[in-house]
């Protein structure tokens, strides 16, 4: 079991296991119990009470995060030719087709985001089984597969992300750095959670949001008040 440093036992100290927090307290509170030498990661973990194994309950989306996530999202534009310098100046990383159609059968997937053009996706598909447990294979719902390059990019750069609940029922998302003030994790987060209760499916029975957690990169978790609408 891995020794809990100094920092960690006070950060421990701070956040009340039995308490539930406002979003608001939450997004103040994860600052104080952040301590690591680099800027730490902010991430939420939503359990929404649905079957994700059923067609219909599985809770999918997008959001811009209006703070932006605080990383350096680097993007590779599968493109033909005629779109390159769309891609290039809405500051994709990685531009071209064919060297890197080669390059991710190799096994090279340094990237966070692809985006690409519904006439490439057909070049796409024997690369399934690198891309999709790496949440890297494009998709059309979540704009990365689209003739509007330029924007996809550009919306990927400036803060839109997009999630799914796993197979546990649990979205797992990044809503800003611990540099962040308190006021911008608070935005990012109540704008996630706004997204993920306008997509509560029909044929869900009971309670929706079942628990919310925000934490930091080896930080305690804080529970937060799942009373949002």
């Amino acid at each position: 079991m891995a020794r809990i440093t100094k920092k960690q036992k006070e950060a421990r100290t701070k956040v009340n296991p039995n308490n539930v927090y406002t979003l608001k307290e939450a997004a103040t509170l994860v600052k104080e119990i952040t301590n690591t030498k680099f800027d730490a990661s902010i991430d939420m973990a939503i359990r929404l009470g649905v079957d994700p194994k059923k067609a219909n309950q599985m809770v999918r989306g997008v959001v811009t995060l209006p703070h932006g996530t605080g990383k350096n999202v680097r993007v590779l534009a599968l493109v033909t030719p005629d779109k390159e310098v769309d891609a290039k100046e809405s500051g994709a990383d990685f531009v071209g087709l064919d060297e890197y159609l080669q390059k991710i059968k190799d096994g090279w997937t340094d990237v966070d985001v692809i985006v690409t053009m519904p006439s490439v996706m057909g070049k796409l598909g024997p690369l399934g089984r690198v891309l999709g447990p790496r949440g890297l294979m494009p998709n059309p719902k979540t704009g990365t597969v689209t003739m509007d390059i330029k924007k996809a990019v550009a919306d990927v750069k400036g803060g839109k992300i997009d999630f799914k609940v796993d197979k546990t029922g649990i979205i797992h998302a990044s809503v800003g750095k611990a540099s962040f003030d308190p006021e911008k994790i608070y935005d990012n987060a109540d704008e996630l959670l706004k997204t993920i209760l306008k997509l509560k499916p029909s044929t869900t029975k009971g309670v929706y949001v079942k628990s919310i957690f925000m934490s930091s990169t080896m930080s305690p978790s804080i529970s937060i008040d799942t009373k949002l609408d």
